[in-house]
């Protein structure tokens, strides 16, 4: 059996860490084993379904530039105490260079760089994350990604045209989001969404998700359709300041703050259409999971055009004006059929139940334990 080091933020639901959990729970134990190298204390939601399954979590002393001799340090120590670590997975963006580089330190043969975003946020970090960005081609080995737009990202063009890497496609357990009218009927009435045309949104409440665009199309939206709810699944430092915007729109009451639950399949049923007006984005899970539901999505066309799986699927611009964004959302919520998407998610290679038993041979070939 092999063991997988994934570093990570920390284990909470959010698009990376639920990607990984969806392979990790198809896995076979018995030949590979995940374990987590978090960079934050905070405690994970799936800590515990981790420890239940043989993962392993380690928290190491963060990825602050001034303390990296202190990082490397642990990870020496972590790599000496544990030398059945063969491969090691960055899904740190830029800052994945941590994890790869202290692996290249302690001679770990297998350093994966693995893509997730197509853009690199541009906040006070950047000019780190770029010096970081720049050292990853010398500490990495192979070359992982969610799809074309996040390789070209951090690989370059180069490595795409010579199909220098491997797609892992953010696959997902179909069998949950297919589209259950009962589950529908539940959530709705637990919830008070009964007679309203539920607009759905999954999303961390951080500045790449837009949700303050969000607010000013919603507000939009309900001029034109007085019925119109939208709720909004996932926290984040932001939540309070949405909070705060919604009240002063005036549209507090038409907007539900549901947090993060370990329910969001259930969600997807009630909702009437899914909206991720993202400022950038690699290829969202949660855009498989809403097709995967049948749901009618409006994607910002910042959002590669990759996670248009379905006929329903549309991509407006963030330059359009809040009137036509509001005209598209109407336009989705009037498109009630819904249907098993089953056999559209497995042919796009997005069913874990297939993808992961091509990861689980990649890592056992990487490991050199398949010839």
């Amino acid at each position: 059996m092999i063991r997988i080091l994934h570093s990570v933020s920390n284990m909470d639901r959010a698009g990376i860490e639920t990607m990984l959990m969806n392979y990790y729970r198809y896995m076979d134990k018995s030949k590979v084993q995940f374990d987590f190298l978090c960079n934050k204390k905070k405690p994970g939601a799936y800590d515990d379904e981790i420890k239940s399954m043989g993962g392993r979590i380690y928290h190491t002393p963060g990825l602050n530039p001034a303390k990296y001799p202190v990082y490397l340090k642990y990870m020496r120590e972590l790599f000496q105490e544990h030398p059945e670590y063969k491969i090691v997975e960055a899904h740190n963006g830029a800052l994945g260079v941590y994890a790869l580089h202290a692996a290249k330190v302690s001679k770990i043969p297998v350093r994966i760089f693995h893509a997730h975003g197509a853009s690199i946020t541009k906040d006070w970090k950047l000019p780190i994350k770029l010096v970081c960005k720049a050292c990853l081609p010398t500490n990495m080995t192979h070359h992982f990604s969610c799809g074309v737009e996040a390789a070209k990202c951090y690989f370059g063009q180069k490595v795409v045209d010579e199909n220098d890497y491997v797609l892992i496609p953010n696959a997902i357990d179909v069998e949950r989001f297919i589209y259950n009218p009962e589950i529908r009927n539940k959530i709705r009435k637990e919830n008070n969404l009964e007679n309203k045309h539920v607009v759905g949104h999954v999303g961390r409440f951080m500045a790449q998700k837009n949700h303050t665009f969000l607010m000013d199309v919603f507000a939009e939206v309900l001029k034109i359709d007085s019925q119109a709810h939208l709720v909004l699944l996932g926290d984040g430092e932001l939540m309070d300041e949405i909070k705060r915007k919604a009240t002063d729109l005036g549209i507090s009451e038409h907007v539900t703050f549901v947090g993060n639950v370990g329910n969001a399949n259930e969600w997807y049923q009630a909702f009437d259409c899914f909206v991720l007006p993202s400022i950038w984005e690699g290829l969202p899970v949660v855009g498989v999971e809403a097709q995967a539901a049948d749901l009618p999505c409006v994607f910002s066309s910042a959002i590669t055009r990759e996670i248009g799986l379905s006929q329903h699927a549309k991509f407006v611009p963030l330059t359009e004006p809040v009137s036509v964004w509001a005209k598209t959302l109407c336009d989705a919520l009037q498109q009630n059929e819904r249907n098993d998407n089953t056999k559209l998610i497995t042919e796009h290679h997005y069913n874990i139940a297939f993808e992961a038993k091509k990861l689980q041979e990649r890592y056992l070939q990487l490991a050199g334990e398949v010839k």
